[in-house]
């Protein structure tokens, strides 16, 4: 199985007292259903992980399984700083029908976190996982960042298929590609350098920006492939102010608020991140507003 496409990096919603929302997540799947999304990341760093507790994440897990449409693909967001917890949970998402696993560096000891204790833990649960395994590197959250030739080693194991790249950083992700085997998938987890990293060979990307403008970012991934470098600019500029105000600036909570924008349930973020003031709001909705009308402009030249 390759990984290659747009998946939304979904967020995990929450009712009014705090507990996890069940009913909105699957309505804001099924919605996704409808769009050109390769699948979803359940569970991730837009979905509040490191907020969530097992049994939390085991009902999201298992509503995304029942919500998502055949021919969507899923992946856990699995990952933890113990390797034997991480090979649990990557035990229990391939009990529940997933297709692949998420697994994020481990962070907490950073000191000790050399390439061969990373190497070490990614191949223990490459050796342990029924499911593929996805490396997932985001040092702007983790402190760690994993580097080209760890990816290279480690995508020589038959049951590491990908990475999700998020640093943003363009020179990584072309050295990855380089030193990487074909048929490792490299997706970016960075919507404002979408389109550079599918220049360079990136197979897609798992984007926060996908929660609230998903047929902008398959468009864009679409047009790449196509070779029409010409409209997957104008989009990869469509995308700029929304990726680096709302996905990176202000994180779940901004993404989770542009959903709103546009009909989905996003909701408040779980303690301790806190909802956002009204400039941040207006801030959201005017970016979103010209993101939209940028790609509306653009569909009504391409149809013209």
């Amino acid at each position: 199985m390759r990984f290659e496409g747009i998946f939304a990096a979904l967020t995990t919603p929450f009712a009014s007292d705090g507990s996890v929302a069940l009913d909105r997540l699957g309505e804001n799947i099924a919605r996704y259903n409808r769009t050109h999304l390769r699948g979803y990341v359940v569970v991730g760093s837009t979905g509040e992980s490191v907020l969530l507790g097992p049994e939390e994440i085991d009902r999201i897990w298992g509503t995304a399984r029942e919500f998502a449409a055949p021919g969507k693909l899923l992946i856990a967001g699995a990952g933890v700083d113990s390797t034997n917890e991480t090979i649990a949970r990557a035990r229990r998402a391939a009990e529940l029908g997933y297709d692949a696993v998420l697994i994020k560096t481990p962070h907490y000891f950073k000191p000790l976190l050399t390439p061969a204790a990373l190497e070490r833990h990614y191949t223990a649960i490459a050796d342990a996982s029924p499911v593929p395994v996805l490396i997932y590197s985001i040092p702007q959250y983790t402190g760690i960042a994993i580097t080209a030739d760890l990816v290279a080693r480690l995508a020589e194991h038959p049951n590491i298929v990908g990475i999700k790249e998020s640093s943003g950083n363009v020179q990584l992700v072309s050295e990855i590609i380089h030193l990487s085997p074909p048929g490792f998938s490299v997706l970016t987890g960075s919507s404002g350098t979408l389109l550079y990293a599918l220049l360079m060979g990136a197979a897609g990307g798992i984007l926060a920006l996908a929660c609230f403008l998903p047929e902008a970012a398959v468009e864009l991934y679409e047009a790449a492939r196509a070779g029409d470098v010409a409209r997957a600019s104008r989009l990869q500029f469509t995308l700029l102010e929304a990726s680096r105000k709302i996905a990176g600036e202000l994180g779940p909570t901004g993404v989770k608020y542009a959903m709103d924008c546009v009909g989905y349930y996003g909701g408040n973020p779980r303690a301790p991140l806190l909802p956002l003031s009204d400039e941040q709001k207006r801030t959201v909705e005017a970016v979103l507003a010209e993101s939209m009308a940028r790609q509306k402009a653009d569909q009504l030249g391409v149809a013209g």
